[in-house]
């Protein structure tokens, strides 16, 4: 290819990745549903968006590298610590027992309907366990399912992306092994390559502790030093052995994750955006070397195996995940119909069927292209029936807002009651252990961690966060909070107004809207309470009582919205009005 065409092919492929995704988030689908028709489409109808033609030899070593990044950061998410309470049970089982059974059902299916041999058909089984949090989140997200159920899932599809590249790889060198030589030489050969993966993830895993702990670098230099140290020790053990810097990579995430002595940061903005730019380019490229004459006889025997895995493999795992556990018969359901296949399972399938196409394994051509399809009929079936399942079998998480207030004081735990006498399912978080029992002896709902993991990304999914109340006697604190927070909440981001005459470092140049607007700043507040005015919760149908101050009005199918200091909301005959009532107020009232 020419200068003109290897530059018109790599910007292409760029800004059909962003704009793909781009337009996913405007239509809060997966972005996997845009991204890998558009690379076809691509790859069909241009000549210049061909990966294996723009970069040659290097595409398959940078897929691999690229999949060794995305697998060392969702490796950093495998915190073990953060598992427990009674759904360990049943994430363990999915993990495990659901890995294995998905594995056996797919290989032993693809023997007879895609024709491949015993070696391929085990190949593809591995790769068709992963799922994935790139693709189980934003359905999750769409259908908003029950607490427990978005738990489960998130944490089966965080967790499998990382089992599954370990496994994936452990099996490829398998089958790689079992290519030549006698028994004695192809274990001998499996375990060398498992060794190599291991043992460089674990000597990468702990030179990066060393230097993350040396080093006290900043948080862009210390993501630029992780993604070094991955990427390094994923080409390292390609070099000495290919394709076990994938096992490498992930094992040092993992390893990195659970390590005590570094200090990982809740949110990682540069390696995020990274990781999402990669795989946008990974879809596009790789759906762009499926070409139509390689699905011509396969479309019909995939969507055979895409049946079995929907209606009886699956299924077949929520039943033994959930087996004596008291997860009630409709979630059970649910999980078994919840099983998208995601980036992982296309890049892994890119970048080992090259192999095993070279080593003459039969039927290995036909691996790239049937994970294509079953990734394209996963996350459409589940993508369009998700929402109307979980309503009929009555897992749907009511439609109401949940809000995440922050801050321990007395009147924060008065605005958390009426919030939640409003009927609102109101979480809370604070720093101080002190506060933290204040909260716990008010029957209300903490969460657990770092603010910045409650409230953003994987913890915001967890636990179906919909807004964040900054409401800490630290106005600075509060304003550096809404500053980090605004745009990676997937709501509103509301933070108490200082003192006009503040004197702080940040809170009183910091722009944004504040609530309950300039004449109730927090130091007022907090006065107002001291002196017995009391935070009450009453219809509003009856109007605004005298002596009281609206602060939030509840609508009738739970939408919370707070008076601010550029927005004062109407009450509704049918909504439920926040109040702070002077002593009288509350004492006429009843409120006391």
């Amino acid at each position: 290819m020419t200068d003109q065409q290897v530059l018109e092919g790599l910007g292409l492929i760029v800004v059909l990745a962003v704009g793909s995704q781009l337009l996913a988030s405007r239509l809060r689908i997966p972005a996997l549903i845009v991204l890998l028709p558009v690379g076809f489409a691509a790859g069909a109808l241009t000549d210049v968006v061909h990966p294996d033609k723009l970069l040659g030899d290097a595409f398959s070593p940078m897929v691999s590298l690229a999949v060794a990044v995305i697998l060392y950061e969702a490796g950093l998410g495998l915190n073990i610590s953060r598992l427990h309470g009674h759904m360990r049970r049943v994430v363990v089982r999915l993990i495990v027992l659901g890995a294995v059974i998905t594995w056996a059902g797919a290989a032993l299916l693809a023997v007879p309907l895609l024709g491949m041999s015993r070696g391929a058909a085990v190949m593809l089984g591995a790769i068709l366990i992963v799922s994935g949090p790139t693709v189980v989140g934003p359905l999750l997200n769409f259908v908003r399912p029950t607490e427990r159920l978005q738990r489960v899932l998130i944490w089966e599809g965080s967790l499998i992306d990382a089992v599954g590249g370990i496994l994936g790889a452990l099996v490829f060198h398998g089958v790689v092994a079992q290519t030549g030589g006698g028994a004695g030489f192809k274990f001998g050969q499996f375990a060398a390559s498992s060794a190599v993966g291991l043992a460089g993830g674990a000597i990468g895993a702990a030179v990066l502790w060393l230097l993350l702990r040396r080093l006290n670098a900043a948080e862009v230099l210390g993501t630029t030093v992780q993604l070094a140290a991955a990427v390094g020790t994923a080409a390292a053990c390609d070099a000495i052995r290919d394709d076990t810097g994938l096992i490498a990579a992930v094992v040092m995430g993992m390893a990195l994750a659970n390590l005590p002595g570094v200090d990982l940061p809740a949110r990682r903005p540069f390696l995020e955006t990274l990781v999402s730019l990669i795989i946008g380019l990974l879809f596009i490229s790789i759906s762009a070397t499926v070409t139509p004459s390689s699905l011509r006889h396969l479309v019909l025997p995939t969507l055979v195996l895409l049946a079995a895995l929907v209606l009886v493999v699956r299924p077949l795992v929520a039943f033994v995940a959930t087996l004596g556990t008291d997860v009630p018969r409709g979630e059970r359901a649910f999980i078994g119909w919840m099983a998208p296949r995601g980036i992982v399972a296309a890049a892994t399938a890119s970048t080992f069927s090259a192999t095993l196409v070279a080593e003459h394994v039969g039927g290995a051509q036909k691996i790239l292209p049937a994970t294509f399809l079953v990734i394209v009929g996963t996350v459409t079936l589940y993508g369009l029936s998700a929402h109307p399942v979980a309503r009929r079998l009555g897992v749907l998480r009511p439609a109401r807002a949940r809000p995440l207030l922050v801050g321990g004081d007395p009147w924060a735990l008065d605005i958390g009651r009426a919030l939640r006498a409003a009927g609102l399912d109101v979480l809370m978080w604070a720093g101080q252990e002190r506060q933290r029992e204040l909260i716990r002896a008010a029957g209300l709902s903490l969460a657990g961690g770092e603010l910045l993991a409650a409230a953003t990304g994987e913890g915001a999914e967890l636990e179906g966060i919909t807004g964040v109340l900054l409401l800490t006697e630290e106005d600075d604190f509060n304003a550096l909070a809404a500053a980090n927070l605004t745009g990676t909440v997937d709501g509103f981001v509301h933070r108490l107004g200082p003192p006009g005459s503040s004197h702080g470092v940040v809170a009183p140049y910091t722009p944004g809207d504040t609530l309950f607007g300039s004449e109730l700043s927090r130091p007022e507040l907090a006065r107002r309470y001291e002196r017995g005015d009391r935070i009450v919760c009453r219809p509003a149908g009856a109007g605004l009582p005298a002596g009281c101050t609206l602060l939030f009005v509840v609508r009738p199918d739970g939408a919370l919205d707070a008076v601010t200091a550029t927005h004062a909301p109407r009450p509704g005959p049918r909504d439920s009005a926040v109040l702070l009532c002077t002593p009288d107020a509350a004492e006429a009232g009843g409120w006391t």
